[in-house]
């Protein structure tokens, strides 16, 4: 492929305000945080196969955890978690009910999750491709991906369309082998055109998704367009609009609470921490880094520990700088996220007394209920209690706890705890 041909391909790719590039990888900072989430969940399950208490179904288990993690990014992601459902008359996969599938999948997660290069990520691919164990194929380069972005691809039919269609190659789907054959090739054409892409396979991938499922037409996908796929393409662009508007709204709903947290924090005589990344945005004009205090005292002196403590969306403190209210407002990313961020702190301040509060749509109820229902958040839940609030029950009662509240017990009114 002539380079002036490439280039003009990704800067269509980049200057489309809807593509993969623009909502999902610039500007979603869900991507960011489920980095966090999804390493936070494979130590759980390695953890759980370790100990034997990982059970034999997908559902319920720690694996849908980081799965879901994975599939909640559904611009490019949607569906990742079929390949993980437990089918039980077909066996597949099968690394819920043969203990030495099972301990073989955990080393191999562990092995990567530690894995200081590709080499040794590749090294521990083969050795699991040795092992045959059934329906374990490459959707598995999904959690290498939010392990090592910079080493290794995402995978799923669409990229791997793209792919075919891009550079001319019969990749076949289910193959370790063929995934490896596949993304040699990316890291060749990503080091080639480095000024294009990013060290960030994110970004290439992204361009073979949009060419896989037809929403960018090149001359080797044209004509079947053409043929085939005029309503299609129209269906699918009018669902990545929709996508879009729905993000938006998600997002201003998102700022709204924000806004009302931090409001509200001010009135009755905290000081505001309102997320690092967030500081830039605004609701009905207002920029909310504006209502934030400039530095959030240090909690943990783990820096990792420290960043995700400073993306709570939302931080109550007092004149002493002690914690005192902490807030994830919850749209439609995965609330598992949401209390790890939340958990983070409780374990990192000294004294533990940070009140804990998920804040989410009334529709998302009856989920968050039973993640905190959850066998294996108990014992932590049990010393640092998480509280929820609905949007509608904040949103209601904002100005009345406004004129009328002293401290944080002013949402105990509004704020719901489930019993185990």
């Amino acid at each position: 492929m002539e380079n002036s041909v490439l280039e003009k391909i990704v800067e269509e790719y980049r200057n489309d305000s809807e593509s993969v590039y623009n909502t999902w990888y610039l500007q979603n900072k869900d991507r960011l945080k489920a980095f966090r989430t999804i390493k936070a969940g494979i130590k759980v399950v390695i953890q759980e196969i370790e100990n034997k208490t990982f059970g034999n179904d997908f559902k319920g288990s720690s694996l849908e955890t980081v799965v879901t993690a994975i599939a909640e990014q559904k611009q490019v992601f949607e569906g990742a978690a079929h390949a993980f459902y437990w089918k039980p008359k077909l066996r597949i996969p099968d690394i819920y009910e043969d203990e030495e599938n099972k301990k073989a999948f955990a080393s191999f997660l562990k092995a990567c999750l530690h894995a200081k290069d590709e080499n040794k990520v590749i090294e521990e691919i083969l050795k699991l491709n040795e092992k045959k164990i059934k329906g374990l194929g490459p959707a598995v380069a999904n959690i290498l991906y939010f392990l090592h972005p910079t080493f290794f691809p995402p995978f799923n039919t669409a990229i791997v369309k793209g792919f075919n269609t891009l550079f001319h190659k019969k990749i076949k789907l289910g193959s370790w082998v063929s995934y490896l054959e596949m993304r040699e090739k990316i890291v060749e054409i990503n080091q080639e055109y480095r000024h294009l892409f990013s060290k960030d396979y994110g970004v290439i991938s992204g361009l073979l998704f949009e060419i896989g499922i037809g929403r960018q037409v090149i001359r080797e996908n044209a004509l079947k367009v053409i043929e085939n796929d005029d309503e299609k393409k129209i269906k699918l662009m009018k669902k990545r609009h929709k996508q879009v508007l729905d993000d938006l709204q998600e997002e201003n709903e998102h700022n709204e609470m924000q806004y009302l947290l931090a409001k509200l924090g001010r009135e009755i005589g905290y000081r505001v921490w309102i997320a690092q990344n967030d500081h830039k945005k605004e609701w009905s004009g207002i920029v909310l880094g504006d209502l934030s205090i400039k530095n959030l005292p240090k909690a943990s002196s783990l820096g990792e520990v420290q960043k995700t403590i400073s993306l709570i969306d939302v931080i109550w403190l007092d004149e002493n700088d002690r914690f005192i209210g902490a807030f994830e407002v919850e749209k439609s990313t995965s609330i598992y996220s949401g209390i790890l961020r939340l958990h983070d702190l409780a374990t990192s301040i000294e004294d533990g007394s940070c009140n804990l509060y998920l804040i989410a749509p009334n529709k998302r109820e009856k989920e968050i209920r039973a993640q905190l229902l959850r066998p294996s958040l108990q014992p932590a839940l049990k010393t640092m209690p998480i509280s929820y609030i609905t949007f509608v029950d904040f949103r209601s009662d904002c100005e009345a706890m406004c004129k009328f509240g002293h401290d944080v017990s002013v949402l105990e009114k509004v704020a719901k705890i489930c019993h185990y």
